[in-house]
C-alpha cells in the first residue's frame, strides 16, 4: 500500500513521540490523517505543525475506556468516510521491580497497552472487512520479543500484542487485511519520562539508553516504509536489535547479558 493523497491514516498516541512523527510523515506524503490521544491541546499543536493541517483531523480518546471505541470509530468515519491504515501507537512503559510493583500498575498497563489497542482494532475491523482492504500497524517493542528487568508488566503487554495480532493476520488474510508488528528499540521520546513506577506514578526522568536512541522522525520513516512494503514485522533501532537473534539462537547468552545490563 502506497501512502499518498488518497490514503487515510489513523494514529493513536499521536500527541508526542513516535505517534506525532508518524502523523507528520504521513501528512507530508499527502495522506489525510486522524490523530488521537487524550490531550486536545497537544493534538492541536501536532496538527498545526503538519505540512497540510487542513488534512489533519482530531479525535480525542482514552485507551482505558475500551467501551468508547465503537463510537470513536463512528466519529472517525463520519469525518473522513473511510480509513485505510490504523497505527496503534498509544501506550505506557514501566520502571519498577516485580517485588515492589502494585498490582494495579500491571492492570493499568494491560488496559492501555493491550485491551485499549485491541478494542479500537476490533471496532474498526468490520469497516476493513466490508472494504476487503485495510492495514493495521501496531507499535509493540523489541520488549515484545524478549524481556528485561524493571519492565515486567510492559514486556507482558507487548508480548500479548504479538499473540493477538499474529492471530489476526492469519484470520483475515483472505479479507486482504494486512498486519504489521513494529518493534522499536531505543527511540528518543518521552516514554521513559512517563513510565510507571512501583506505585503508578511517572518516573519523570529520561533513561540514558532512551536519550541515546534514534530520533522519532527516523523511526516514523521506517514505520511508514514497512507499511508500504506490507511487512509482517519490522525491527527498528541500533545494536539492541541483535538481542532478537540471541533470543532465537542463544537464549542462555541473552539471559546472561540481561542479568547484567544497566536498564536505566
Amino acid at each position: 500500500m502506497k501512502i499518498n493523497e488518497d490514503t487515510v491514516v489513523w494514529i493513536t498516541g499521536a500527541s508526542s513521540g513516535i505517534g506525532e512523527a508518524c502523523a507528520k510523515e504521513a501528512n507530508k506524503k499527502g495522506a489525510t490523517v486522524i490523530i488521537s490521544a487524550r490531550r486536545l491541546e497537544a493534538l492541536e499543536k501536532v496538527k498545526q505543525a503538519c505540512t497540510n493541517p487542513s488534512k489533519v483531523h482530531i479525535i480525542t480518546l482514552d485507551l482505558v475506556k475500551s467501551d468508547e471505541m465503537p463510537s470513536k470509530v463512528a466519529e472517525a468515519l463520519s469525518k473522513v468516510g473511510k480509513i485505510d491504515v490504523l497505527i496503534n501507537n498509544g501506550g505506557v512503559s514501566q520502571r519498577s521491580l516485580i517485588k515492589d510493583t502494585d498490582f494495579e500498575v500491571y492492570r493499568s498497563m494491560m488496559e492501555i497497552n493491550f485491551f485499549g489497542t485491541i478494542a479500537i482494532t476490533k471496532a474498526l475491523l468490520p469497516h476493513f472487512i466490508k472494504n476487503q482492504s485495510g492495514h493495521v500497524a501496531t507499535i509493540t517493542s523489541l520488549m515484545g520479543m524478549f524481556s528485561s528487568p524493571k519492565r515486567s508488566g510492559y514486556c507482558a503487554s507487548k508480548h500479548a500484542l504479538h499473540g493477538f495480532f499474529d492471530s489476526m493476520r492469519a484470520e483475515h488474510h483472505d479479507d486482504n487485511i494486512k498486519v504489521t508488528l513494529v518493534c522499536p528499540g531505543y527511540v528518543t521520546t518521552e516514554i521513559s519520562m512517563n513510565a510507571l513506577t512501583a506505585d503508578g506514578s511517572p518516573q519523570q526522568k529520561m533513561d540514558r539508553t532512551t536519550a541515546r536512541g534514534i530520533s522519532a522522525e527516523k523511526c516514523a520513516q521506517k514505520i511508514l516504509k514497512a507499511i508500504e512494503r506490507n511487512k509482517d514485522e519490522v525491527y527498528i533501532g541500533g545494536k539492541e536489535i541483535g538481542a532478537i537473534y540471541l533470543k532465537r539462537f542463544a537464549p542462555w547468552l541473552l539471559n546472561k547479558i540481561v542479568r547484567k545490563v544497566n536498564t536505566t
